[in-house]
């Protein structure tokens, strides 16, 4: 088709557009029934084009309602997304008159609409991974899929690779079936490894059987890093000096997006906002833990032109279309190209002219990782990893999700199965112990009548037990297993929003806090809420959430160590990140771009002894538990260490000698096995995995199990499988998943091939500058055998001692973590427990922050 029909032509000329080259590739592969993957800058009209194909096959032959009208199914990441899409596409469609319902469903649609849903679908329904799952195990999911025409899969490089990614890959596994020639489009702007996810897209996981539509070209984004006035930082995460200069370019701009990397920094940079908020300007706060209602009165007043600013974490990335922002601010360091990408994407959403964003670093190491992100950004170059293959766990609940549809033959499932790209090497072997593990618990469990959900009929059918198993499945469907929340609700008011539990638990009656967007008192906890009411005196505390902190990615950590070992690369850095690298050149040495360097000194009575790994804050915590471990055995008496994104630090009670020994590659046999075994990472790994296989449930009818019981149930069934069947399945992928993603194995082995033959140590007798960040950092991790910790000196001290005082570094004496005093505490707490930062900002944040 070289051609749009009418009325879209000219509803198009009446816009003054004309179609691009991509959308029009688009319409030609619909009309041969081809599946495309569309890769193309942001604003370049990807979701009109994704669309395109369906409201024209709909002004050409309307569908009447009831069963059979679905025409396309549209799955987003987000359900803001999906709410702003849909708004969005009602613009041509009641524009252009065509007669063609549009509808969302997600996890806040009313449950009336739902029910009306499944019998009355609309042409255009608008959905989540979640949702979609939840339809397909409907009785009448084939029915309701019988004439689907097209699947669009939005932002698919933000799904691909992740568990919720494996889940919809196997519900479009299973819309291959029921809608055979239902063609598919995946649309994103950001993609490293086009291949993998043309193969998610296939039905038959091949790639081959999908087209690559790829963009070139749009206008480069307008890039620039902006430091505080004054002083720069040498530790901190949280920007907060930064605030004055956010404020006067938001007041200068006329709509921004101030993103953050995590709720807690959303809140405090927040409130540093509204302080300075002299002109009264609308500014609002959005992120995952605020209520559907708050997120939506946000999400609203910014389509309407009624917020000057909003300050988002990841909950406004993906493709949320506000014309009218002209500027984003990124506040902290990006940790990925293609983050920092979609992120900037969202400032003045058109492809043809350049978007603006200005990159606040926190610190000086940050400094750098924003140039060398703005650097790639320049040479148009993309990070990501490849897609893994898919999880067990979700398999299990497909498997049962699947039973409560309709009755299968496990051959049947077992190809189907294969046809999701993340599950295509899946052995036989494995996909039978799943099966059995949902049959009937296995071979531990399987005398316990709880655990047996499905049996098989004299022809080898596969059935759901009961009703009961259904409605259990159905109330625990998905792949997010969150830490427990507790709900915010004002004294006499509304709720506003969730809280994680163990925050909750640590407050007594007078603490205040800093919750959506406000200082809150606690006063009581009723039930499974928290009591609050405005107000509040002393330092507020800010709810931290676990996990929520973004991992560098290993290419953009690549770059990091390129500029730091590269003074021809310095010119790009601010003059005092310049000082401070040619203090460390003086000091010590720069950190080899593909050695390690190692620093070993002496402070308060301990030895500390710096790596400059570069490798992520996640890789450097499992290589902190290998390494102290290894210490303790050569007899130094390791008491404790750090991780940051950059380094990871120890301090012990000797000297530690042959450091080179302590990273040599072996390090990732025995001593992980060990580890491994004895922490206490793999029941929580496995306390997660068997609440998505369903071996552990989140929700009951009419009552919820207390998160204490659910370990305790965790617990037990782990010890359980442990010692009677070690090989069971969940084991397995337990063990599988600690091994190659919460520990980051993969990237730990990656830096001791690299540093292989190439480990130097500098053996110092003070701090040098760049073991400055680290000794100040906000988390600190304990290990066995540690006795009363070493006090660090004051911040001012650490700096002076670098400096001996030098004059260019005197302004900076006082500023070094944005207020930090580390203060003494007992060491009298458990294995590996996280140590809380000090400041006048915060009495209490955790390092997960």
């Amino acid at each position: 088709m070289g051609t749009l029909p009418e009325p879209f032509a000219a509803w198009f000329a009446g816009r003054g557009w004309t179609p691009r080259p991509h959308q029009l590739a688009l319409l030609r592969a619909a009309e041969a029934g081809h599946s495309a993957l569309l890769v193309a800058p942001t604003g370049g009209g990807k979701t009109l084009a994704g669309f395109l194909p369906s409201l024209i096959d709909l002004a050409r032959a309307p569908r009447a309602n009831g069963a059979g009208s679905l025409h396309t199914l549209y799955i987003s990441p987000l359900k803001a997304l999906a709410v702003d899409i849909a708004r969005n596409l009602m613009a041509p469609v009641e524009e252009m008159g065509l007669p063609i319902r549009i509808e969302t469903r997600t996890g806040d649609t009313p449950q009336n609409r739902r029910a009306r849903q499944r019998v009355d679908p609309p042409n255009l329904l608008l959905t989540t991974p979640e949702s979609l799952a939840l339809l397909l195990t409907q009785p009448e999911a084939g029915e309701f899929f019988a004439g689907l025409g097209a699947v669009v899969v939005d932002e698919i490089h933000a799904l691909a690779g992740t568990k919720r990614g494996d889940q919809l890959a196997l519900c479009l596994a299973r819309l291959g079936r029921l809608a055979p020639g239902a063609r598919r489009v995946g649309l994103s702007a950001t993609v490293a490894w086009p291949e993998p996810l043309r193969a998610f897209l296939s039905a038959t996981g091949e790639a081959e059987a999908v087209r690559l539509v790829q963009v070139r070209g749009g206008a480069a984004p307008e890039l620039s890093i902006t430091l505080p006035e004054g002083r720069l930082p040498w530790g901190g995460h949280m920007g907060l000096a930064s605030m004055p200069e956010v404020y006067r370019r938001i007041r200068e701009a006329r709509v921004t997006i101030v993103f953050v990397n995590t709720r807690a920094q959303a809140e405090l940079c927040f409130q540093a906002l509204w302080r300075l908020n002299d002109d009264s300007l609308a500014i609002a706060l959005h992120h995952g833990s605020l209520t559907v209602e708050q997120r939506r009165k946000v999400e609203a007043a910014m389509a309407a032109g009624k917020l000057r600013a909003v300050v988002a974490t990841a909950s406004l990335d993906l493709g949320i279309d506000w014309g009218d922002v002209d500027q984003v601010i990124q506040v902290g360091a990006p940790k990925g190209v293609a983050r920092l990408l979609q992120r900037v994407g969202r400032a003045n959403h058109r492809m043809d002219e350049p978007s603006r964003a200005v990159l606040v670093p926190a610190n000086r190491f940050e400094v750098i990782e924003c140039t060398a992100a703005l650097e790639a950004v320049r040479h148009q170059e993309l990070d990501g990893d490849p897609p893994r293959p898919g999880g067990l766990d979700v398999l299990a609940q497909h498997i049962l999700a699947m039973a409560c549809h309709a009755p299968f033959h496990p051959d049947a499932l077992y190809e189907e199965v294969r046809c999701a790209a993340p599950y295509a090497a899946l052995t036989r072997r494995d996909f039978d112990d799943v099966l059995g593990f949902v049959e009937n618990g296995g071979y531990a469990l399987r005398v316990y009548d709880r655990f047996r959900k499905l049996f098989r009929d004299a022809e080898g059918m596969v059935h759901v037990r009961d009703q009961r198993v259904a409605r259990q499945l159905r109330m625990n469907l998905g792949t997010i297993v969150e830490t427990p929340l507790v709900k915010v609700r004002l004294r006499g008011g509304p709720v506003l929003g969730e809280v994680e539990e163990w925050f909750i638990s640590t407050l007594v009656a007078g603490d205040c806090f800093i919750f959506a967007g406000q200082t809150l008192r606690f006063e009581a906890l009723d039930g499974v809420s928290a009591v609050v009411s405005r107000g509040g005196e002393g330092d507020p505390r800010v709810p931290a959430y676990a996990g929520s902190r973004m991992p560098l990615s290993t290419w953009l950590a690549a770059r990091v160590r390129e500029i730091i070992n590269e003074p021809r690369k310095w010119r790009l850095l601010p003059e005092p990140v310049r000082d401070w690298l040619r203090l460390q050149q003086r000091r010590s040495m720069l950190p080899p771009k593909d050695g390690l360097l190692i620093e070993t000194f002496p402070r308060g009575g301990r030895w500390f002894l710096v790596a400059y790994c570069f490798e992520g804050r996640l890789a450097h915590q499992t290589l902190g538990m290998l390494v102290t471990k290894r210490m303790e055995r050569a007899g130094f008496g390791p008491l404790g260490y750090l991780a940051t994104d950059y380094v990871l630090a120890t301090w012990s009670a000797f000297e530690p000698t042959a450091v080179e020994t302590l990273f040599e590659e072996d390090i990732l046999g025995e001593e992980l096995e060990e580890w491994m075994a004895e922490s206490s990472m793999l029941r929580r790994t496995f306390r997660n995995i068997a609440t998505i296989a369903g071996l552990l449930e989140k929700n009951h009818p009419g009552q919820e199990k207390r998160p204490r019981q659910m370990t305790m149930n965790a617990d037990l069934i782990y010890d359980v499988l442990r010692k009677h069947e070690p090989d069971h399945i969940l084991l397995r992928a337990t063990r599988q998943e600690a091994a190659g993603g919460l520990t980051d194995v993969a990237r730990i082995g990656l830096l001791l091939a690299r540093a292989r033959g190439r480990i130097i140590h500098r053996s110092l007798d003070r701090v040098s500058p760049l073991a400055v960040p680290a000794l100040i950092e906000e988390g600190r991790e304990w290990v066995a055998g540690g006795a009363e910790d070493a006090l660090l000196a004051e911040a001012e001290a650490l700096v002076e001692e670098v400096t001996d005082g030098a004059e260019i570094f005197s302004e900076l004496l006082a500023e070094v973590t944005e207020g930090v005093r580390i203060r003494p505490r007992d060491v009298d707490k458990p294995r590996h427990r996280e140590r809380p930062r000090r400041s006048r900002f915060i009495r209490s944040m955790p390092r997960s922050a």
